[in-house]
């Protein structure tokens, strides 16, 4: 196991996996702070969500370490950037600092499942309930592009995109094996997706 000093962005609702990409508008000051010395070092930036609403909250212990790749520079300051996720990372502590931005020390995952695959029915039974949480939320989706991604890129692209509370979205973070994080989806979008004018409908961050 890897231990390593990461510098994160912490952002409830947003989650990054191995292998996806996420796109972030860059604008406040210790997070423009974050980028430049991100871009100045390795292009390194830990995705992690925080348990509460304040600069200071406490962390959830499993986040993503990605890689800054596309990235626009605006002159005012402000970034947009495509952060490409390669390890999730468990924090073991927060580094007391001087920069603007948190940093933390973390045991780096070794990431094994882009081997993996769903059986028949783990594939099957995903693919329905997509379709079915896709139709009761109204998304136009591409079925046929979605037929021809392997099972690693489907369950990956699935857990970071769905529109699931923060707590969801945690947990399909920390699922270990390509197997557990699909069913877990399939779960979360039978309870999520129960359109009966509940207070369980999906939340969106």
């Amino acid at each position: 196991m890897t231990i390593r000093r990461i510098s994160i962005f912490p952002l409830t609702g947003a989650i990054l996996f191995p292998g996806m990409q996420l796109p972030l508008h860059i604008f406040e000051q210790r997070y423009r702070d974050l980028v430049g010395d991100s871009l100045a070092r390795d292009r390194m930036i830990g995705m992690v969500q925080p348990k509460g609403q304040g600069n200071g909250s406490a962390l959830f212990e499993v986040g993503c370490l990605g890689r800054i790749g596309d990235v626009e520079a605006m002159e005012d300051g402000r970034y947009n950037i495509i952060l490409e996720g390669l390890q999730r990372f468990t924090i073991r502590k927060e580094l007391d600092v001087s920069t603007s931005f948190r940093q933390v020390e973390a045991d780096l995952w070794e990431e094994d499942e882009a081997s993996d695959a769903l059986s028949i029915a783990e594939r099957a039974s995903l693919e329905i309930e997509s379709r079915r949480f896709a139709d009761i939320q109204g998304y136009a989706v591409d079925w046929g592009a979605v037929g021809q991604l392997d099972d690693y890129s489907l369950v990956n692209a699935i857990a970071q995109i769905a529109p699931f509370d923060y707590a969801a979205k945690q947990a399909l973070l920390e699922a270990r094996g390509l197997s557990a994080r699909a069913d877990l989806i399939v779960q979360l979008m039978q309870f999520f997706g129960r359109h009966d004018g509940s207070d369980d409908r999906v939340t969106l961050q």
